[in-house]
């Protein structure tokens, strides 16, 4: 087997090794970095998954892209580390089922990827006695996941950037409250201003000397972890080794949907992804008529993670399928469209859809949905009014419900008129301190903070 090389989407930067390439972050033509191959899973190694603990998957899928990078033991242990909550996955009604990713420590999705990428570069920086700067700009749960990941190591910072209007009371808590080695920026802006903040900074050689790093999904080291959890859904529901699965992904900056391109093109059975996007709906728009355009500035909806105008993984999914994107959007050169409409579908949903949806879910099956899975539950049957063949009691489905529903108590209040139910990492929150630093949307003032620190 040749070794895994890491290149740039924007194809003018060097290749480099899953190290360098989870260091570094971003590559330095601003591309994004992806595997010049991609491994396979034997049918039989998938199918003996239904056998394994998720941290088993997890060290297994991870390990065949890290190629002994990090010495099988301690991928193991970090794994083990990491993966020590539960992933449950709840009948709705036949084979369509939620997964809930929201048992980890801030209760979002992003657990799974930020637990893993932080002991990795720990990991790698304890063996070159390192320290670095960590930029991250996060519309929602991305923010507070990766400052669980890093609170407390004493040879990583951390700098968080949010659109100070478009996050929820506890999530912007769950950033504010640790303190330490976390600090956090309030930026009067949309999050694509902090993506683009953060990606300039990147590139910007005054700053080299930082020693920088990202811990968006721009980052290949929150995207390969993101794969585990689409392996062990299957592995946990199918019913035989070609039982063919769909995906309802609620996608925002498409690094959660990345994830799962990734696991079938190691060999998953994945039927189709379905795509459900909010009302930032660029994507849903490029599928229908063949044309991308950037939404600018993003549109601000209630499922506000998703409040993306232009999702970075979308230069990945375009190089993956034979394209490419540079990293403001353009379209350089046309990916293999039929393939790509035969792997996957997208539809964009509205806020009224949305609140619907949760009202509905709730009326019919019992079933507590937050803003992004409501998205994602329409999402699914918007595709089963287009495609009524795959709505049978035989098709096995699961739409990925990525928070908490307590992370939006305000929303699902009024709708249902009940209080979700705090789990425990929420509980304290109301009772910390704040700490954030206001800033305009202003790159000047964002890297005179950086230089001041």
């Amino acid at each position: 087997m040749s070794k895994i090389e890491y290149y740039s989407t924007n194809h003018c930067s060097p290749s480099v090794s899953f190290r360098e390439a989870l260091i570094a972050g971003q590559a330095p033509d601003k591309g994004l970095y992806i595997p010049n191959y991609i491994p396979t899973l034997s049918k039989d190694v998938i199918w003996g998954f239904s056998e394994k603990n998720y941290f088993e998957i997890a060290y297994t899928v991870i390990n065949n892209f890290l190629q002994g990078e990090i010495p099988e033991a301690d991928l193991f242990a970090l794994a083990k580390d990491a993966y020590n909550f539960d992933v449950p996955l709840e009948q709705v009604y036949d084979r369509n089922y939620i997964m809930r990713l929201d048992r980890g420590p801030t209760a979002s999705f992003k657990d799974f990827a930020a637990r893993m990428m932080g002991r990795m570069i720990q990991y790698f920086l304890k063996k070159d006695n390192r320290k670095m700067l960590i930029l991250t700009a996060t519309s929602g749960d991305t923010g507070s996941a990766i400052a669980n990941a890093f609170y407390g190591l004493d040879n990583i910072e951390v700098v968080i950037l949010f659109p100070k209007t478009e996050v929820t009371d506890r999530q912007r808590k769950q950033m504010t409250t640790l303190h330490k080695n976390i600090s956090v920026i309030a930026l009067d802006g949309k999050f694509d201003d902090c993506q683009a903040m953060v990606k300039k900074a990147f590139a910007d050689k005054d700053l080299q000397k930082l020693d920088l790093s990202s811990a968006n999904s721009i980052n290949i080291g929150r995207l390969i972890p993101q794969s585990v959890y689409y392996f062990w859904a299957w592995s946990q529901l199918a019913s035989n080794a070609d039982d063919k699965i769909i995906f309802s992904v609620p996608s925002g900056n498409f690094g959660d949907l990345m994830g799962g391109i990734l696991a079938k093109h190691m060999g998953l059975p994945v039927e189709k992804f379905v795509i459900a996007t909010n009302e930032n709906d660029e994507v849903p728009v490029y599928f229908r008529s063949g044309s991308y355009k950037t939404i600018e500035p993003s549109r601000n909806c209630i499922s506000s993670a998703m409040n993306v105008g232009h999702p970075s993984n979308m230069a990945r999914i375009i190089t993956l399928y034979g394209g490419q994107m540079d990293e403001k959007g353009n379209i350089l050169k046309e990916p293999d469209v039929a393939k790509l409409k035969n792997d996957m579908t997208a539809f964009s949903v509205t806020d009224e859809a949305t609140r619907q949806t949760i009202r509905e879910a709730y009326n019919s099956y019992n079933l507590l949905l937050e803003p992004h899975g409501a998205v994602g539950w329409k999402g699914l049957h918007d595709f089963y009014a287009e495609n009524p063949s795959y709505k049978n009691p035989y098709q096995l489905t699961v739409t990925l419900e990525t928070a908490h529903p307590a992370k939006f108590p305000q929303e699902i209040k009024s709708i249902l008129n009940i209080e979700p139910e705090l789990p425990a990492s929420l509980s304290q929150l109301d009772n910390k301190t704040e700490e954030m630093t206001d800033m305009p949307n202003n790159y000047e003032a964002f890297k005179t903070y950086l230089l001041k620190r």
